[in-house]
């Protein structure tokens, strides 16, 4: 079997990911991009359970969906789905002091998101998880 070409551009691809969503947020550099991203993926996981996080991460690109399961601690209890307000001061407090967010982060990374995964492909893992996990991935 010849190599999947999405592990073969996996790099090239999160890097376009990761300036698409740094340009949409205004940040300034796609280290601060990164950390937006890793917290919004942290913020959404921690709501999911094992088997919705792992079905969800099964549409993500290579490098978003080992990002998405990086440092993952399967003991820590499920989080309640929040408002949007709450759910973006969670965001934002990811890593305190080097994250600078926007009050848009998880419109802006789930509208790059959708880009990237391909609409259909998103709105079918979607619909098997909660129906608040939809409403987080609203862009």
């Amino acid at each position: 079997m010849t190599v999947p070409m999405e592990y073969r551009q996996a790099s090239r691809d999160f890097d376009a990911f990761l300036i698409e969503v740094r340009d949409g947020a205004m940040l300034q550099t796609t280290n601060q991009t990164y950390t937006m991203i890793d917290a919004v993926f942290t913020i959404f996981r921690s709501r999911l359970s094992i088997r919705d996080a792992l079905a969800f991460a099964d549409v993500l690109p290579p490098v978003l969906r080992a990002l998405f399961v990086s440092n993952w601690d399967v003991d820590q209890p499920l989080r309640p789905f929040e408002d949007r307000a709450v759910l973006t001061r969670e965001v934002k407090a990811f890593r305190g002091n080097h994250n600078v967010s926007p009050d848009d982060s998880i419109s802006v990374v789930a509208s790059v998101l959708r880009r990237h995964v391909g609409e259909a492909a998103f709105e079918r893992v979607l619909a098997k998880l909660p129906a608040e996990a939809a409403d987080f991935w609203r862009a």
